[in-house]
């Protein structure tokens, strides 16, 4: 299967209409929210391009592009924590999209071993202060 790419700008057909045509950016990525099915916790933050996009709604299983390495992969794939995709939402531009995942293996999405990669806050108001780590990290 092959998704199209947008070749407009937002307009009403892609704000309002039910074809999918995802807005990729100059890089040819689109960015991924990852949220748990289950409660809604945010777990990650990824990008994906067209194959990767391509994958992910073909095997149901969630697949990136990762940036530093310049490669494909497959969220799982060597530690075992997949990302089986139950939905899959579209903004109104469609340049963003909200992936809703069950968590296979130990439950973790993050690469540190954490269940979220966001797991520290910084204050607001205070630009120097240092990350604060939360209780479910």
């Amino acid at each position: 299967m092959q998704i199209e790419r947008a070749t407009m700008t937002a307009s009403d057909e892609i704000e309002t209409g039910t074809r999918f045509t995802p807005r990729f950016d100059e890089h040819g990525l689109v960015t991924a929210v990852v949220t748990d099915a289950g409660d809604g916790t945010v777990l990650m933050l990824a990008h994906m391009n067209a194959e990767a996009l391509d994958r992910t709604v073909e095997t149901g299983e969630a697949w990136f592009w990762s940036r530093s390495r310049k490669a494909l992969w497959r969220k799982g794939e060597t530690s075992g924590n997949t990302l089986r995709v139950e939905e899959m939402l579209v903004d109104c531009d469609q340049d963003a999209l909200l992936l809703k995942v069950r968590v296979g293996g130990d439950g973790v999405a993050c690469h540190t071993g954490r269940r979220s990669c966001f797991y520290r806050r910084h204050p607001l108001g205070r630009p120097d202060a240092e990350l604060v780590f939360l209780n479910s990290a």
